[in-house]
């Protein structure tokens, strides 16, 4: 029989070892511990996961290790100053999943990181088996001088006030009369503490990457947009609107309980080209033309239209928004039209025809021979049209702005918007762009990876209680909730939505709760309170379309839902878990009409329920089951309740309750719930 010796390797010992056991020598110096599936992240750290400042950002990962050590782990986390800082984590249970966990609070705005470090836990190792042992009765007299040997090594490494500390320790072990006392030494917390301040980390291992972080202001979240032409803002369709117009406006979008007040393009419109009323092909001498075909011999991105006013105008204007506590978002198209000054500045950033002419934009079978686009990778593009497209954005930021619309940016590459959103938040970290994409859902996902603070959803096409269900899920779950915040806008001056065409007032009221109640980001073109949805037979279009005239409107007109839309802006302010897409869960209802959900803060005490009828026509009924177990209630308790919109309140007792909601009075109702004590 054949007996070895355990030999510990050390570098001194592996560098005299043969030259042929180089392979050896490298394994042996490989990490012994394992992370992995490091969350949040994206890539491996390619991409930068999504955070808010002043909200827990929660860091998790598969750590272990071969054996039965106990391990120990931290992450440390660093923001865009280099201000580092440094959190324990903790083994979560059950404990067979080798999950760690832990959460920290950035609070400066910009591009953090964090790295994840897992080591050998000597000391608690030894703690645990001390444990053990001491309960099963076993002698623990050489456990016991190892453990002393292992608090006068840290005293050693250590200085200042630790090292008193463990000497100290070490002293009070001296001290005791008996095996129990030194026990008791040895397992209390203190001791613990003082050690794991000390702790010389063997066997140090860190994560494959620095993962990245960017974190957001809170608007990055939470906000709710209110869109309007400028040149509407006006009593007469044959007078054009201008910014001191939209002055009067303030004060009621305010009050509606709106954060951001977006305008689409405010650029002098061309020319050439230019669309009549409902989208013809020959404009009237009168005709205002779509402000997407933007630039003409007055400028061209960095110009205001002349009938909208001057840039102090438009200062004032800005300026006069936040006083009323608005923010002004602005539109980034980066189209043209022919009469943009860069068509004769610099024809070398278009794309020409074999004959000569421009290639103007198209969307098949939709043609827009009002617009040409630039080419960003044409000879002469490279860098000056990537430069002035940054400039443009710079300067509007100059002016105040600090929240963009981008005009389809999946239609544009990917690596400009990388590059001019890094290097606009390189200056000022709060500036926030809304991706305006209906595309294919990889890009979706992309364009929120490569820098885009928010954007445009599916949630226009989500009608039924399986759709809703099924998005809002997919909304909640990795990679989409690291990396992309919806904003439920429900509608827009391109869509009008087949489910508002036809079904009257409570079908505008169902979408407006579904997406004010489902995300923490909505929006809503003009019109939308007055239940505007008259369409262009057969298409998603608005019939007498806003992006071609000038379109008075009389806001407080019979049918409009103004009041229930301040209302639910109301109930999102007041209640915290409505801020977030995050956090959703889908509870029983036997009523395929209808959909029932809940948000609720981690704390539970902001816990909210609601019900919507998914049926613009008929009322809808059925039984529904309280989520009594978040509370680790049983089925017969009771729970508070309190509706949102009425005011009303009552006592709940028991799991299933009933509810009717009927379209013609309130096709959805909200609840703030908690416990009887």
């Amino acid at each position: 029989m054949t007996t070895s010796s355990s030999v510990h390797l050390t570098p001194d010992t592996m560098a005299a070892s043969s030259p042929g056991d180089d392979s050896v020598q490298a394994a042996a110096q490989s990490p012994r511990i394992a992370i992995e599936s490091v969350q949040p992240s994206l890539e491996h750290g390619r991409f930068a996961a999504k955070a808010i400042a002043g909200e827990p950002v929660t860091v998790s990962a598969v750590i272990f290790a071969d054996g039965h050590d106990v391990l120990a782990a931290a992450v440390n986390w660093c923001d865009d100053q280099d201000q580092c800082r440094r959190e324990p984590m903790h083994l979560v249970r059950p404990l067979g999943k080798d999950i760690w966990e832990t959460t920290f609070i950035p609070h400066r705005v910009g591009r953090h990181t964090f790295v994840i470090e897992a080591w050998w836990d000597v000391f608690g190792t030894y703690r645990d088996e001390l444990f053990k042992k001491h309960q099963a009765g076993v002698p623990v007299s050489l456990e016991l001088e190892e453990g002393r040997r292992l608090v006068t090594a840290a005293a050693e490494r250590s200085e200042g006030e630790l090292r008193d500390t463990l000497e100290e320790i070490h002293e009070r072990f001296q001290a005791c009369h008996s095996d129990g006392e030194r026990v008791g030494v040895m397992l209390d917390t203190r001791t613990a503490q003082a050690m794991h301040a000390a702790d010389a980390r063997p066997h140090l291992a860190r994560s494959e990457a620095a993962y990245p972080l960017e974190v957001e202001r809170r608007a990055a979240q939470f906000g709710s947009w209110y869109e309007l032409f400028p040149r509407s803002e006006t009593d007469d369709p044959n007078r054009h609107g201008t910014f001191d117009d939209v002055h009067k406006r303030l004060p009621m979008i305010r009050d509606m309980g709106f954060d951001v007040l977006y305008f689409p393009p405010i650029h002098p419109v061309g020319r050439a080209h230019r669309k009549g009323r409902n989208n013809t092909l020959q404009a009237g001498p009168d005709d205002p033309g779509s402000p997407y075909a933007i630039g003409s011999e007055e400028g061209g991105h960095d110009a205001i239209h002349p009938e909208l006013g001057t840039r102090e105008d438009f200062r004032n204007l800005v300026k006069a928004a936040a006083e009323h506590g608005l923010e002004i978002a602005l539109d980034f198209a980066i189209q043209c039209s022919p009469d943009h000054p860069w068509l004769k500045e610099h024809p070398g950033w278009f794309s020409w025809r074999p004959d000569g002419s421009l290639r103007y934009a198209e969307n098949p079978p939709k043609k827009y021979q009002d617009i040409v686009n630039v080419d960003f990778y044409a000879e002469d593009s490279v860098p000056s049209l990537w430069l002035t497209l940054r400039d443009v954005v710079q300067g509007w930021v100059d002016e105040g702005v600090k929240i963009f619309r981008v005009d389809n940016p999946h239609t544009k590459p990917l690596p400009f918007w990388e590059w001019l959103i890094a290097d606009i938040r390189s200056r000022d970290p709060g500036v926030l762009f809304l991706a305006e994409a209906f595309t294919r859902p990889a890009m979706m996902k992309r364009l929120g990876k490569i820098g885009f603070n928010m954007s445009y959803t599916y949630f226009t096409w989500r009608n039924t209680k399986g759709e809703l269900t099924e998005y809002l899920t997919e909304l909640n779950e990795s990679p989409m909730r690291e990396c992309y915040r919806p904003n439920f806008f429900v509608n827009t001056p391109d869509i009008n939505p087949y489910f508002l065409q036809s079904s009257g007032r409570p079908g505008f009221l169902i979408r407006a709760a579904l997406a004010t109640m489902g995300s923490g980001l909505w929006g809503m073109y003009s019109g939308f309170e007055l239940c505007e949805g008259e369409p262009v037979p057969g298409k998603e279009e608005y019939l007498d379309s806003e992006k071609y005239e000038i379109k008075p409107r009389d806001y407080t007109a019979p049918g409009n839902i103004t009041y229930e839309i301040t209302q639910l802006n109301r109930i999102r302010r007041e209640n915290r878990a409505l801020q977030t897409h995050l956090g959703i869960a889908f509870y029983p209802v036997h009523n395929d009409r209808l959909l029932y959900f809940g948000k609720r803060t981690d704390d539970l005490g902001n816990f909210i329920l609601v019900m919507v009828n998914l049926d613009p026509f008929e009322a809808q009924e059925g039984p529904f089951e309280l989520p009594l177990w978040e509370f680790d209630l049983p089925d017969d308790a009771a729970l508070h309740v309190e509706d949102l919109m009425s005011g009303h309140r009552w006592t709940w007792h028991g799991k299933w309750q009933s509810m009717r909601l009927e379209p013609w009075h309130l096709p959805f109702a909200i609840w703030r719930i908690h416990p009887v004590r």
